[in-house]
């Protein structure tokens, strides 16, 4: 090749930069865009809201068609919010100053703790040194390892594929399991299936365990409910544990494992235990901060710190302790993308609220359900909310699309607020157990290979009607004696 040749194959070219911005989504979601401004908006509406929804959908059809990342999609629409004169460039940025934003990128930074240490694969395998010499013993510690890590790793992605699904393949690996070669199902489909499940229950038990929850607290916010890290783990601690409790046996019923006894998972958990020595001075100081924010999010509100203020003094300590080190902070591209995205969804939701699309929005449903009693009401909107999980590729993409519209709906028809508020955010998160798609973890998990398309599909529907029994059954008559309802 030619000096001239080289130079000029090293020069992206337009359709070089048109490949990477992938052209069919792009080209889709440039339709929709232009549709729904040029479409005449509702009578009840004026114009400026009706072109911010259509910056809105337009966006999450961006999220879910992915012609490019989702920061780059956030940062165009903000652009676009500002550049067609819809938003002042005050309002397309007012989400940057928001507490619920901050404590998202914080806790991501908390979790790169776990992983740098390695404490948060010391815990896995503490647990199955302990309770892993059978298989259904082994998916309990995964289970309750999940749990443990799910206060203080807010992507899910990162707890179930980064933490645990390395130390699942490897267990796979060590039993004699794997994908490809008939040996599948002795050991290795039945525990990707169980760990995958688990984490998407954690997922709803806290606050900090998934991305979009702290943009539920502040959607609900917007309408009226209040809702703090304490309540919703008070609200879902007592449904959650049942269920994690009940999703080991029942799967092992339903999608039963070959190999029942796992003798060689403990030696293998006690090997590499031996091989990471005792805890190191920097884990003692990450289980330290631990503990700390645990009670700080815990007690916050009688002594006036909040979730935010507490994530921000542990951050500060870790970098000041030397746990992380700045370069840690700056390298954590996937906490820095989601406060765009983040900052970018929540804004257009709060600004489509102030603006009255929620209360028309409201008002016209209300007319299709305000005739039936509200338990029905609610019962209905909750499994469709639930199922329609089934056109998403994103918890957040879910909550920004929905939520606030079906919260409005359901406090309309007269459900209490406070019910209504956690069933929905619980179930943006259970909803992810239907496909292999729902979530971030579920590509990973699936992709492993060891259970097919038709097995997922079959076992998440199944699966789905339980998570919506125990958390109707146990998680209505606790919440009732809580006071939500």
């Amino acid at each position: 090749m030619t000096a001239h040749a080289a130079t000029h194959s090293a020069v992206p070219t337009p359709m070089h930069a048109w490949k990477g911005a992938k052209p069919l989504p792009t080209l889709a979601v440039l339709s929709l865009g232009v549709f729904l401004w040029l479409f005449p908006a509702p009578t009840a509406l004026d114009l400026k809201t009706w072109h911010l929804f259509g910056i809105f959908v337009t966006t999450i059809f961006g999220v879910i068609a992915k012609p490019l990342p989702m920061g780059a999609i956030a940062i165009i629409a903000m652009g676009s919010c500002v550049a067609t004169k819809t938003l002042t460039l005050e309002q397309s940025l007012s989400s940057f100053n928001s507490h619920v934003v901050w404590l998202v990128l914080l806790t991501f930074f908390m979790a790169r703790g776990f992983v740098k240490t390695g404490l948060g694969s010391r815990i896995a395998y503490l647990f199955i040194r302990t309770f892993g010499s059978s298989t259904l013993g082994l998916s309990y510690a995964l289970c309750f390892s999940d749990l443990i890590l799910a206060p203080v790793v807010p992507s899910n992605t990162a707890r179930g594929a980064g933490i645990l699904f390395p130390i699942v393949n490897s267990l796979c690996i060590e039993q004699g399991s794997a994908p490809h070669d008939g040996t599948r199902r002795h050991f290795g489909a039945y525990l990707i299936k169980v760990v995958f499940q688990a984490n998407i229950i954690t997922s709803a038990m806290f606050v900090t365990a998934l991305a979009g929850n702290p943009l539920i607290v502040s959607l609900a916010g917007e309408l009226g409910v209040t809702m703090t890290w304490v309540s919703w783990m008070v609200a879902a601690l007592v449904p959650g544990l049942v269920n994690l409790l009940v999703l080991p046996w029942l799967l092992y019923l339903l999608y039963p494992p070959q190999t029942k006894r796992t003798p060689h998972a403990p030696q293998m958990a006690r090997q590499q235990l031996d091989a990471m020595g005792p805890l190191s001075a920097h884990e003692k100081l990450m289980v330290g901060t631990f503990i700390s924010l645990l009670m700080l999010w815990i007690a916050g509100e009688s002594i006036a710190i909040s979730a935010t203020a507490a994530s921000l003094f542990g951050l500060g300590f870790l970098l000041f302790s030397g746990v992380l080190s700045w370069n840690d902070v700056l390298n954590e591209k996937t906490a820095w993308e989601t406060l765009v995205w983040f900052a970018a969804l929540l804004m257009m939701a709060t600004q489509l609220s102030k603006m009255g699309m929620v209360t028309w929005f409201s008002h016209e449903m209300q007319g299709a359900v305000g005739h039936f009693p509200w338990g029905w009401s609610f019962g209905i909107l909750c499994a469709v909310y639930f199922y329609s999980h089934y056109f998403f590729a994103s918890a957040t993409a879910h909550i920004s699309s929905m939520y606030s519209a079906f919260l409005v709906v359901i406090i309309a028809a007269g459900a209490p607020a406070g019910l209504a508020a956690m069933s929905l955010a619980v179930l943006s998160s259970l909803c992810a157990c239907l496909t292999h798609y729902g979530t971030g973890t579920a590509p990973v998990y699936f992709g492993s290979g060891y259970v097919s398309v038709s097995e997922w599909w079959r076992l998440g529907g199944i699966l789905s009607l339980v998570y919506l029994g125990i958390w109707s059954v146990v998680g209505g008559l606790w919440w009732k004696i809580i006071g939500l309802w």
